[in-house]
């Protein structure tokens, strides 16, 4: 009777399993951050370009493959955007970072820590703009500006 009953045990765990209803822990950490990094993509993807009328997800700014979500703690998340101006001396990469950072600490419904960065290799003073858009009283200092605080929120507004 015990051989029979944990069989069954093991098939209906197998069953659940393999139906998505119930993942072991190490199984179920990747599908989650994965949900977590496509959630992160949907916010950021619509973001407009300062001095174009196109989507950073058009522009190819941000694609699926610049987020990554890694968990800190139980309700804690690590959110990394690595994203690509579309030219390596682009005058709008801070600019873009701050959009960034902005949308996702308005919109992101899960507690987490932003880091954001311009893809290596990718702008010609990428470690200065990654200094600025990753300092808190920099990011703040900016959002106090009226004319830029404007620029921010017609790039990070939805679309229709």
């Amino acid at each position: 009777m015990e051989r029979v009953s944990g069989l069954l045990s093991w098939t209906l765990n197998r069953v659940l399993w393999l139906s998505g209803l119930f993942e072991r822990g190490a199984a179920r950490q990747p599908r989650i951050m994965e949900e977590k990094a496509l959630e992160v993509y949907d916010l950021i993807r619509t973001i407009r370009d300062p001095e174009k009328p196109n989507t950073l997800e058009e522009l190819e700014v941000v694609t699926e493959s610049c987020v990554a979500v890694q968990e800190i703690s139980e309700e804690d998340y690590l959110v990394i955007i690595k994203f690509t101006p579309t030219v390596p001396h682009c005058s709008l990469a801070t600019l873009i970072g701050l959009c960034l950072r902005v949308k996702l600490q308005r919109c992101l419904p899960f507690k987490h820590k932003l880091e954001i960065y311009i893809s290596e290799g990718t702008h010609s003073t990428e470690e200065d703009i990654n200094k600025q858009i990753n300092d808190k009283e920099r990011v703040a200092a900016a959002m106090e500006n009226p004319n830029l605080r404007e620029i921010v929120e017609q790039c990070v507004l939805e679309p229709d």
